[in-house]
């Protein structure tokens, strides 16, 4: 029985690798047409910025997927949140655009996010920043690749900070005895900071303790299928389509550095 359900959900994950991928190019495309004009735009909870283009790629991606898929769930950063998710054996994880304040500021370094989530764990998973045409996708168990072709997490334990982002207090408890360090360029967009790990360009990317699911789960297929590794500071991993979407603070790297990263931590644990 379980050979049969392994291959019937390879059989799901072939299909629907073909429908992500033309999707969220659909999505990138279109949130890349409203790029740079004239948007209507508000502020939702105490500071999040939300505008016309969100809910339109937002939308499109709802009608797509689940027009598709209508068996799974849904859950994402522009929809409200529909309990009936956490019975699903298969969830779409969604953030129509990830890096919203880049976006409304002319700034290039945005994406579409999108994941699909079986259980608690990405299986499916892509990656779109239109600007700059990269396309990450990760399917589990087959790598990943960045605009077709296969990249890899960077191997070693050395830290060169100039190849580290993230909040600079956070890593600078990695060597608090070095003065001050800099660190690569911020970048505005979470799930492309992560991703950049799975393509090499960093060697190591912290999230602060303010991420949710849809930041989140596409990013994190796509460096373990880069031979990277990203869970909380413990070790310990990230859990996806729970009740609660929040997260703490959380490392991305390949997985000497990340393992030793997370032995520093635990040695000296966050307050």
């Amino acid at each position: 029985m379980a050979d049969a359900d392994a291959h019937s959900l390879e059989t799901i994950l072939t299909r629907d690798a073909a429908l992500l991928r033309d999707t969220v190019r659909e999505a990138g495309a279109l949130a890349q047409s409203m790029f740079r004009t004239e948007l209507k735009k508000w502020t939702k909870g105490a500071s999040s910025p939300v505008s016309e283009a969100d809910i339109a790629v937002n939308d499109l991606l709802e009608a797509r997927l689940r027009t598709a898929t209508p068996d799974y769930g849904w859950l994402s950063e522009e929809s409200a949140d529909d309990a009936t998710r956490l019975s699903r054996r298969l969830t779409w994880v969604v953030d129509p655009i990830d890096g919203t304040r880049n976006y409304l500021n002319g700034h290039d370094e945005w994406c579409v996010s999108v994941a699909l989530v079986e259980d608690a764990s990405p299986v499916l998973a892509a990656v779109f920043a239109p600007t700059s045409d990269e396309f990450f996708f990760a399917i589990r168990g087959q790598g990943t690749t960045l605009n077709g072709k296969a990249v890899r997490a960077t191997s070693g334990s050395e830290l060169d900070f100039s190849r580290v982002a993230g909040p600079k207090p956070l890593v600078e408890r990695l060597k608090p005895s070095l003065g001050d360090i800099k660190l690569h360029p911020r970048i505005g967009s979470l799930a492309l900071r992560l991703c950049r790990v799975a393509d090499g360009v960093l060697d190591a990317a912290f999230a602060g303790g303010n991420s949710h699911d849809w930041d989140l789960a596409a990013a994190d297929l796509i460096v373990q299928e880069a031979d990277g590794r990203m869970t909380y500071l413990s070790g310990d991993p990230i859990l996806y389509n729970r009740r609660e979407v929040a997260h703490g603070v959380l490392v991305a790297a390949g997985r000497d550095r990340h393992a030793s990263i997370v032995a520093h931590f635990r040695n000296r644990p966050l307050p």
